[in-house]
């Protein structure tokens, strides 16, 4: 009797068929005692074929070569040997599940085996069309099996197939319109590049004939500086000559005029008109301490019009005046009325009125962009710089040049009047500043110490002879204009500064210097003690382009290249309001009366505050 674990084995050794087996009645059968036997299997007769092995040989003797061949799985072309009928029956039990039938017939199998009864050689075997047939049965479902796994495969890599076919034709398009592009774009580069051709000998012809005409340029203002040196040496010696004739001439008249009546001769008449001829360079006034202010705003009450803290925290954007087509570089305040003053690079300076931006005048005559615009005392004139290193004086009631000052070698940035208005200072990148007689019309003196760019310049109050100045070798100096000497030099700054001005207010009896630099650090400095900055205020990292004090002192505007104008409250040394712009900030200045805070931007717009 086999184990579930031997039909198993069975199932898959033998080939199974189809029969039928008569039945017999168990009452007409004489059973038999039968002797046990040990039947058990060692642990190597587990196997299917060991087990039948056994079998055979304890029931007929049959060899188990025997067993073997016909238990040996057939491989395709080699005929396999001819099935047992007996085996066939076994497998056929088994491929039904006829457990309970494979016992009955297993039982009785063996007890005619051991009764002799069974004769194996009248057993018989299986037709070998039987076994041919279970094989192809068994061949065409693995056929079946192995068509249905290629047609899933088949079906996925139809699948991945169309994908890729997809990304293909996708790239594809993408390749052909990059290369529609990179043919565009080689195109108009082989268009430029005849473009820039053509240019080239233009731009070389150009460029020779700027290096020709600057050097032509740089010859002419050696030549004129000399020129203008001899005929200074050549004045002082006529000037010395004339006084030691004068002098001369005194003394022989003194001598006869003792000798004589006290009746003057026609030739002390003529010596004393000569005396009296006044000459045509100016004379600088006689420096004095007193009242900054300008005269129109002496009388007027401070404290009505001095802007609290509160003011300065509250400045609100009132009005934009499209002022010009190109950046704006300098704002200047109208002495007594509420007119602004703007320069730009576009070579115009304009006057507009305030608050609405009324334009009052404009006037064109620089050859390069303008960098600063400065007032006359007598409020009818109008002073400038730029580019073409020259000062210009401007007849405000008619627009018109009435002075060209030329003899900067190099840029001049801005210009500042003398109260007495015979004066006017001139700062240059150059590195020199030039004082120049309106009166004489030329330069009465140069002051060199500067090592770097002189940015701004500034006479020093209400009839002061000092000017005050800031320079890119990050110093400002005090000069003495009439003798063209610097009286002072203050150090503080780490970086270039960029511009400096002083307040105009009476309400203390000292003044208060403002400096910026191009890291964005303001300084104030006591002229009491200028050793060191009183106040230091932080506005970077961005440079600070410009510094202005309102009328009163209470205030100061710095303008930002980080494109905001700051209100430093002075009562408390904080910045009490930041005034956003969308572009930077070049020029900051109040009105007259500091009711208004205007700013100049890169835009080409002034900014009106209130």
């Amino acid at each position: 009797m086999t184990t579930s674990k031997q039909q198993d084995s069975i199932t898959g050794s033998f080939n199974l068929g189809f029969t039928s087996i008569p039945a017999e009645n168990d009452e007409s059968f004489q059973y038999e005692d039968v002797i046990e036997e040990d039947n058990s299997l060692t642990e190597e007769e587990e196997d299917l074929e060991a087990t039948l092995l056994a079998i055979k040989q304890r029931s007929d003797g049959i060899q188990p070569a025997a067993s073997k061949t016909r238990n040996t799985i057939t491989r395709p072309g080699v005929c396999p040997p001819p099935e047992s009928v007996e085996d066939y029956l076994r497998n056929f039990l088994l491929k039904m599940g006829m457990t309970k039938t494979l016992d009955c017939f297993q039982t009785e199998w063996n007890e005619m085996l051991q009764k002799g009864l069974l004769n194996t050689e009248l057993v018989g075997a299986v037709a070998d069309v039987y076994t041919q047939n279970h094989r192809l049965d068994s061949e065409l479902a693995n056929v079946h099996r192995e068509r249905d796994e290629y047609m899933s495969i088949a079906s996925s890599t139809a699948e991945t197939l169309t994908s890729l076919q997809k990304a293909r034709d996708f790239h594809r398009t993408q390749h052909k319109r990059v290369l529609q592009e990179k043919n565009r774009l080689i195109e108009d580069m082989r268009k430029l590049k005849i473009q820039c051709g053509r240019y080239e000998p233009a731009v070389r012809q150009i460029t020779e004939r700027y290096q020709s005409i600057f050097r032509q340029k740089m010859l002419v203002s050696l030549e004129r500086d000399k020129a203008l040196a001899q005929v200074h040496r050549l004045q002082a010696t006529l000037h010395n000559m004339d006084l030691s004739e004068r002098r001369q001439s005194l003394n022989q008249d003194t001598r006869e005029a003792r000798c004589k009546t006290k009746t003057p001769s026609k030739k002390t008449a003529e010596f004393s008109g000569s005396v009296k001829h006044v000459a045509r360079d100016s004379k600088f006034p006689v420096g004095r301490r007193g009242n900054n202010l300008p005269p129109s705003m002496k009388e007027r009450p401070m404290d009505s019009h001095v802007p609290n803290k509160a003011k300065a925290d509250g400045f609100q954007l009132r009005s934009t005046i499209k002022a010009h087509s190109q950046p704006i570089s300098c704002l200047a305040r109208h002495p007594s009325k509420c007119v602004v003053a703007s320069s730009s690079d576009d070579r115009l300076w304009k006057l507009w009125g305030l608050p609405r931006g009324d334009l009052v005048a404009s006037g064109e005559g620089h050859t390069e962009w303008l960098s600063g615009v400065s007032f006359h005392p007598d409020e009818t004139k109008l002073g400038t710089t730029g580019g073409d290193a020259s000062v210009r004086i401007w007849d405000l009631s008619k627009g018109q040049l009435v002075l060209s000052l030329q003899g900067h070698s190099g840029v001049t940035w801005c210009c500042s009047f003398h109260s007495c208005g015979d004066f006017v200072a001139s700062c240059s990148i150059d590195c020199t500043i030039k004082v120049w007689d309106l009166q004489s019309e030329r330069c009465r003196s140069t002051l060199r110490d500067h090592r770097g760019s002189v940015n701004s310049v500034e006479f020093l109050g209400s009839g002061s002879n000092t000017l005050l100045s800031s320079s890119a070798d990050k110093t400002l100096r005090l000069w003495d204009a009439r003798t063209s000497l610097c009286s002072q030099t203050i150090r503080g700054h780490s970086s270039p500064l960029n511009a400096a001005t002083v307040s105009s207010s009476s309400s203390t009896s000292y003044s208060t210097i403002a400096s910026c630099d191009s890291s964005g650090i303001v300084m104030l400095w006591d002229t009491r003690n200028l050793a060191a900055p009183s106040v230091v205020v932080e506005t970077g990292p961005r440079p600070s382009n410009q510094v202005a004090f309102d009328p009163w002192g209470k205030m100061l505007a710095v303008a930002g290249e980080d494109g905001s104008a700051r209100v430093i409250d002075l009562s408390t040394n904080q910045v009490a309001a930041v005034l956003r712009h969308d572009d930077a900030v070049q020029s900051v200045t109040f009105d007259h009366t500091g009711a208004y805070l205007l700013s100049g931007a890169l835009d080409g717009q002034i900014y009106v505050w209130s």
